[in-house]
């Protein structure tokens, strides 16, 4: 064998070489990069979970609004890149306690019963005006001493939620995700979808309460959303029997 042929042998099994290394070193990070989203959604390879959809506030009908099927379908395909699988189920229809399976439950308490049992039980601190009656306060937030009043197409509200019930290491979350109109809801998701890396690594596995803020939705859609504040705290404290009283909750 010359020199010339040793030296384009060698050249070769050295490409190869570092190829597969390259290729075990992407693999070996995709596979860690997955195991930690599937940590943080509580959703191991072929697990079930739920979405849970509210119904649209304005019709008499049973019906989705269509802001709400495409947080469904965000989620949806959140689920799917974790290898597992969902079964969406109405809002008066989740007849089952929660931490045996991940649950995705969309929708303010004015239109999701399922909402109002999390919140109620998990959110102490939360309320929520549901008056339909016209008013300034229609749809507002009080979190702790704190009061947000929507702008409809303006400024609006809407809360992301991490929460596990209990200390079992299997226990598995629930995603609230409680705006003030049904495209606050899709926001919600779309920033869960865009920020859940930096959301893991804050968080890990433990609960959180995000204050998002949706502007100008009426122009850019469920797009432009800024982190308000991190309200764990206070939307997990009682509020005070005053400040009770003094609001609006679907209990």
């Amino acid at each position: 064998m010359t020199d010339d042929v040793r030296n384009i042998v060698l050249g070769v099994v050295a490409a190869g070489i570092s190829a597969a290394l390259g290729w075990i070193a992407r693999t070996y990070l995709w596979r860690r990069k997955l195991r930690r989203k599937q940590t943080f959604f509580g959703l191991p390879e072929n697990s079930e979970s739920l979405l849970v959809v509210n119904r649209d506030s304005a019709t008499a009908e049973p019906a989705v609004h269509r802001f709400d099927v495409f947080a469904l379908l965000e989620l949806s395909g959140l689920i799917k890149d974790c290898g597992a699988h969902f079964q969406v189920v109405t809002q008066d229809a989740a007849h089952q306690g929660f931490g045996e399976r991940t649950e995705f439950c969309v929708g303010g308490p004015g239109s999701n019963r399922r909402m109002v049992a999390h919140m109620a039980a998990m959110l102490p601190g939360v309320r929520v005006n549901v008056d339909p009656e016209p008013g300034p306060d229609r749809g507002a937030f009080q979190i702790g001493s704190e009061r947000y009043r929507m702008d409809p197409g303006i400024t609006e509200y809407v809360l992301l939620a991490r929460l596990t019930a209990g200390e079992r290491r299997e226990t598995r979350p629930v995603f609230l995700f409680c705006g003030q109109r049904a495209i606050t809801n899709q926001a919600a998701t779309r920033y869960l979808a865009r920020n859940h890396e930096r959301l893991a690594r804050k968080h890990g596995s433990n609960s959180f309460v995000l204050l998002l803020k949706v502007i100008n939705s009426q122009a850019y859609g469920p797009d432009v959303v800024e982190l308000v504040a991190d309200v764990t705290r206070a939307a997990q404290t009682a509020l005070p029997a005053a400040a009770a009283r003094g609001s609006h909750r679907a209990d």
